[in-house]
């Protein structure tokens, strides 16, 4: 075993056999990537994987073929190293290491005399898709799942290769978008049609007869009758595109991610520097990375959903749920269509919406065709699934047509008194075994259900808008939730394609008490007298997604307010009331236009006179976040801080970099400073020690 190998090292081996191809006067030689395991396992590198892929290559230009390609076990090529591995590293010389190996394998491809091809035949990341770059010829298949180089969102760069290959083969304006521009986005994928049209692949092959065509095309291009022709990388606006890109940078992350600014400069050095230099340059990068806190707080983060989100903590016996063949909704607004549509295309069962009038039905109704008809347009749904999505969705003003659903949810006004009324309605027409979930984003589960014959039948099962992109969903067990209702929660939760955190019944329960506490400190520094752009700007060196004024106008005035009050209710020691937030609710006014700071808004306020400095706001908001998480988990909120930062990536979008909140709290003494301890075990998310 290399030194560098993990113990449990999942070894993805390099399968040599010779093809004979029609047309060529010798055998091809095909190496096919493969660890032994199905789809749901991805073929990745590690050192052994690097050992067995130099070993295939040795022995595949010893037999002198007309040419060698590189494919991936069914639906995989290879999604890059293995980064489980990266912790165990000792120290900066093995990282080195890993770095020069990848590329000095990798590089016999490159180099080689004999024509290489990479036959990307699934899902290509990392170290995967830089192993293909170094081909000469790159076919790739239709039904690819994910193609991308998404180092820079774990705290990484692509570190074998892909910041000197992709940008001259591609250019720069494109290479930059794959490198930093889709990662920071929350890890956006390239499609195989956009990768094609990027011209990362030569050629785009339909995945029937993927490798059969890929092995005709490659004897073509050998034979001379096919010819690869690449535009030629237009150099005069490299410094142009990357300058732009660095202000993008400052602008969206104020050097948070360290990651991010060293892609930046190796796809600088890439516009001049001979290959050699280039990755030579890489692997400092990916050393001096490796032993950075953010890295560790990326792959605890990575961690967390990937695995963590898929075995929810506390979640019952699946065994418990019933079946679901039809779903009601109470109400037919903005969000309730939105359910409407996503339950019809995850679940495919009878979805019914109600509303007051026949007006409002129709026109939520109307929204969730609109938005199958988009659908279609963009290609992304065919005719026959719009067609059947269609008559799965319809409308009424009569409360009766819920009577055979399985599964209710509310998505009406927050207001504790109506859902409670739209209950104590239902309840007389609905099956007794029917599950009852509320949407509320901050009112009591327990309250809602306390007056119903059977109150263990309602559930909190609150999405995060917009519904069909962030994949949070906070399941809320009431005082009297049985483990039936809780288990078919968490099974339509599943086949929502949701990642579902089990949350106690609390006030505002993680997310929203979370920003809410966290927007208030914000705001009351700005009611002590500090300028609103002083106090927006406090937080930037965290790098979060949006600052704090932009994310207020998200979420928007009138419904902060509305749970800042719930929560000054329950907490009032905690969480103030401020009025020149009800200020700016109530002009109805946006807080910021064109990314600047709305100049009527700022004459609305009534301030004091003791402004803080930035420091001094960004100090008392991590104090803040702190000791609410602190007290949440005493509280028995969540099970662990774990599901914390999974609720706030998942659910707010809180960066990799940041292992969602509570890493960093650690690595910045805020838990200390608050609560005398850290929320995670030393090692875990940051460096040993």
């Amino acid at each position: 075993m290399s030194a560098l190998a993990a113990p449990n090292e999942v070894i993805t081996k390099a399968l040599l056999r010779q093809v004979n191809v029609p047309g060529l006067d010798r055998p091809a030689a095909l190496i096919t990537l493969d660890n032994g395991f199905d789809h749901k396992k991805p073929n990745t590198f590690g050192p052994a994987g690097l050992t067995s892929l130099d070993e295939a290559i040795t022995a595949a230009l010893a037999a002198e073929p007309a040419f060698i390609a590189v494919t991936g076990k069914p639906y995989i090529f290879c999604v890059g190293a293995d980064i489980t591995a990266l912790p165990l590293l000792a120290d900066r010389a093995q990282a080195l290491e890993i770095g020069r190996l990848g590329h000095r394998v990798f590089a016999r491809l490159k180099d080689s005399e004999i024509p290489t091809f990479a036959f990307v035949n699934g899902a290509a990341m990392g170290g995967g898709l830089e192993l293909a770059l170094h081909c000469h010829y790159r076919t790739l298949s239709a039904g690819a799942a994910a193609l991308a180089l998404p180092e820079v969102f774990l705290g990484l760069i692509p570190g074998w290769g892909g910041t000197q290959l992709l940008p001259n083969l591609i250019g720069i304006p494109a290479a930059t978008q794959v490198i930093l521009q889709n990662p920071l986005m929350q890890n956006k994928m390239l499609k195989p049609k956009q990768a094609a049209e990027l011209g990362i692949a030569d050629v785009l092959l339909e995945p029937a007869d993927f490798l059969e065509r890929s092995l005709e095309w490659a004897a073509g291009v050998v034979r001379g009758e096919v010819a690869v022709t690449r535009p030629e990388v237009d150099k005069d606006m490299w410094a142009g595109v990357l300058y732009f890109a660095r202000q993008t940078l400052d602008q969206r992350l104020h050097g948070a991610v360290p990651s991010a600014y060293k892609a930046l400069d190796l796809l600088e050095t890439a516009k001049d520097a001979d290959f050699a230099t280039g990755t030579a340059a890489e692997e400092e990068a990916l050393a001096d990375l490796v032993f950075s806190e953010e890295l560790r707080s990326g792959l605890y983060a990575f961690d967390l959903v990937q695995r963590r989100a898929k075995r929810p903590a506390g979640a019952p016996d699946k065994g418990l749920a019933r079946s679901v063949t039809k779903v009601g909704i109470v109400g037919a607004g903005l969000m309730a269509s939105q359910l409407a549509l996503l339950f019809a295309r995850r679940l495919q069962v009878p979805v019914v919406l109600t509303d007051l009038d026949q007006a409002r039905v129709d026109k939520g109704v109307a929204y969730v065709h609109a938005q199958i008809e988009k659908q279609v347009s963009r290609g992304r749904m065919d005719k026959g699934t719009a067609a059947k999505l269609y008559g799965l969705v319809s409308g009424s003003v009569d409360k009766s047509v819920f009577a055979d659903c399985d599964f209710v949810i509310e998505a009406v006004f927050e207001d504790l008194a109506v859902k409670k009324q739209v209950w104590a309605e239902l309840e007389k027409i609905v099956k007794p075994e029917a599950v009852l979930a509320t949407n509320t984003s901050s009112l009591s589960v327990t309250a809602m259900a306390e007056e119903l014959t059977h109150p263990e039948r309602v559930v909190g099962f609150h999405f995060f808008n917009p519904v069909a992109v962030l994949p949070l969903l906070e399941i809320v067990r009431g005082e009297r939730t049985d483990d039936a209702t809780l288990a078919t929660a968490f099974a339509v939760g599943r086949q929502l394609k949701k990642s579902c955190v089990l949350v106690s019944d609390a006030p505002a329960f993680v997310v929203n008490r979370l920003l809410t506490r966290f927007l208030g400190t914000v705001f009351a520094a700005v009611d002590a007298g500090t300028p609103l752009e002083v106090a927006d700007r406090a937080l930037d060196p965290l790098g979060l997604p949006m600052r704090p004024l932009a994310l207020l106008q998200l979420v928007g005035p009138a419904v902060a307010y509305h749970v800042g009050g719930t929560l000054h209710a329950a907490f009032p020691d905690r969480f103030g009331v401020s009025e020149n937030l009800k200020r700016i609710a109530d002009s109805g006014q946006p807080i910021v236009v064109d990314d600047e700071i709305n100049a009527e808004v700022a004459k609305l306020l009534v301030v004091g006179d003791q402004p803080l400095t930035e420091e001094q706001v960004r100090t008392n908001a991590l104090d803040a976040l702190a000791q609410e998480i602190r007290l949440m988990l005493d509280e028995g909120v969540v099970a662990e801080a774990q599901d914390i930062d999974l609720c706030m990536i998942l659910g707010a979008g809180w960066p990799f970099h940041l292992g969602g909140v509570t890493p960093y709290l650690d690595r910045t003494g805020a838990s200390e400073r608050v609560t005398g301890q850290r929320f995670l075990p030393r090692g875990v998310a940051s460096l040993a020690g």
